[in-house]
């Protein structure tokens, strides 16, 4: 899925994803710390508010129904994890309506990024020791799943060429 960037004067940065199935998920920076996800599906919009900074934003079909799903990266801290850091978010067209699949706490590691490709979260993940993985996981029922590592104790610029890998 194709990523374009487009500069709006009122609302700063937005990440738009071409559209499936004549709907569009984008992503509206309000500001350093607001952003919006928006979900058009012909002439409606429907917002979600993401009151934290995001990193990272990718579209495709995570849950294998045929339709267009967005993943959105965020910086915050959770209950479970007290420390700010990279999540995942994982959201749905439910009859033009945005809902949330997912709103991952932590995958296996340390998250630095991720991109969906060909069905599967890739994840480019910290270990505590200091090295890096790269895993790959996929949707399973209610959150996500391991799969398998394409890269284990690695240094970052080696996971970094798995990670973009084709």
């Amino acid at each position: 899925m194709a990523i374009h960037w487009l500069h709006t004067t009122l609302l700063g940065c937005c990440l738009t994803a071409l559209p499936a199935k004549s709907q569009t998920f984008t992503i509206q920076q309000v500001n350093d710390t607001l952003n919006v996800l928006c979900l058009q599906t012909g002439q409606q919009v429907n917002k979600w508010k993401l009151p934290y900074p995001v990193y990272q934003f990718q579209t495709g079909d995570v849950d294998g129904d045929g339709t267009v799903d967005a993943l959105v990266g965020v910086v915050k801290a959770t209950r479970f994890y007290p420390e700010k850091g990279r999540r995942i978010f994982i959201f749905k067209n439910y009859h033009g309506k945005i809902r949330a699949m997912w709103m991952g706490s932590k995958l296996g590691g340390i998250l630095h990024d991720f991109r969906f490709k060909d069905g599967r979260i890739r994840a480019l993940e910290a270990t505590t020791d200091g090295r890096f993985v790269v895993a790959e996981y996929q949707w399973a029922h209610f959150g996500v799943e391991f799969c398998r590592f394409l890269a284990t104790n690695v240094s970052l610029d080696e996971a970094r060429q798995t990670f973009n890998a084709d």
